[in-house]
């Protein structure tokens, strides 16, 4: 089946379709891992993407029922130059094709994936269409569309809920968390109540946490940090507070910290950072668009990760002020465990 990739500066791609036939706009996002498909395409934080993969070919190890970043994808669909099909009998599998069916996710395949990665990397953002036609009502469509705006709101959690455990009560506020986020703090004998985005500094305090977890997701710190500054304001010093992703740039926002935008976002899993401390360097996955101007830091920081690329801080930890804040995921997912360690540190500054 021939589809078309469109995009609004009336530009288009062709090639074959498969998973769900619908038509589907949103944002071009480069993934540059080389893996991990399956937790890419599930992670929350992608919400509202089409996906382009840079690896020559996806699908050809299946899904399965742990990789899953969360159980409803809320991507807009996936660009890749090669897919594997028939890829095993084993029913513990299940194909790619017949997953974004089930998921409603249109798919392409067959694309020249490094040209349109050269275009894209020439442009901010992009919004794009997987459509059945080329045509000029096609490019009118696409150009008449707006994506939406706060995708947290669409991702959070509408409902607290637990995943218990018998250790240190953590509140973990989400605003588009991973799956293995929660499974980290699980295997650490964590017991975790989940909140959304919007929860007030009683349901948190009504808790009894002894830290907090500001998680990652997708949208802008600005959509959320009205909500999540009421919390920050009650719980900032008293008790330990952790971000990641989202929630490194909703933090570093509150503390008035100067926020870069990156020329090319970041999405994938070989950004690698430097601890200044220790000149460890770890290679993290990053899902993320802005990083923080270290000069804009005032306050004494306890440690701080470098982006290498850039020299902006991916990171940094404010031992007075109980601040663990990282611009990585340090559960990778997909991704190395080289920054594994933040979860430790963390309860660490529980104790």
């Amino acid at each position: 089946m021939k589809r078309y990739l469109i995009l609004e500066d009336g530009s288009s791609f062709p090639g074959k379709g498969l998973g769900a036939t619908i038509i589907s706009t949103g944002e071009l996002a480069i993934q540059t891992s080389n893996f991990g498909y399956q937790e890419a395409l599930t992670d929350p934080t992608n919400a509202g993407k089409i996906l382009v993969f840079t690896t020559p070919i996806i699908g050809n190890s299946g899904i399965n029922a742990i990789d899953y970043e969360s159980i409803n994808p809320t991507v807009k669909g996936i660009i890749a130059n090669d897919v594997g099909f028939n890829i095993s009998d084993n029913e513990a599998f299940e194909e790619l094709d017949s997953f974004l069916k089930e998921k409603n996710i249109p798919a392409i395949f067959d694309i020249d994936t490094r040209a349109l990665v050269h275009r894209l990397m020439t442009e901010d953002r992009i919004k794009a269409s997987i459509m059945d036609t080329d045509d000029e009502h096609a490019f009118d469509q696409i150009k008449a569309l707006v994506l939406p705006k706060n995708k947290s709101a669409m991702v959070s959690t509408k409902n607290a809920y637990a995943a218990p455990n018998i250790g240190k009560n953590i509140a973990v506020i989400d605003l588009g968390l991973k799956h293995s986020m929660l499974r980290e703090l699980s295997l650490r004998r964590v017991n975790v109540t989940v909140l959304p985005y919007d929860a007030s500094p009683v349901d948190v305090e009504n808790l009894r946490p002894d830290g907090i977890v500001i998680s990652n997701g997708p949208g802008k710190p600005e959509e959320v940090l009205k909500y999540v500054s009421k919390i920050i304001d009650q719980v900032y010093g008293k008790y330990p507070i952790l971000g990641i992703g989202l929630g490194f740039l909703v933090l570093s926002s509150y503390l008035n910290l100067e926020l870069v935008k990156l020329p090319h976002e970041f999405n994938g899993t070989n950004y690698p950072v430097i601890e200044q401390n220790s000149s460890k360097l770890w290679q993290t996955s990053m899902d993320i668009d802005q990083l923080v101007l270290p000069d804009s830091i005032q306050k004494n920081l306890s440690q701080k990760y470098f982006d290498m690329h850039t020299e902006l801080l991916a990171g940094y930890v404010i031992n007075d002020d109980k601040i663990i804040s990282v611009a990585f995921n340090p559960e990778g997912a997909p991704g190395s465990l080289d920054a594994i360690s933040i979860f430790n540190q963390f309860l660490n500054m529980m104790e």
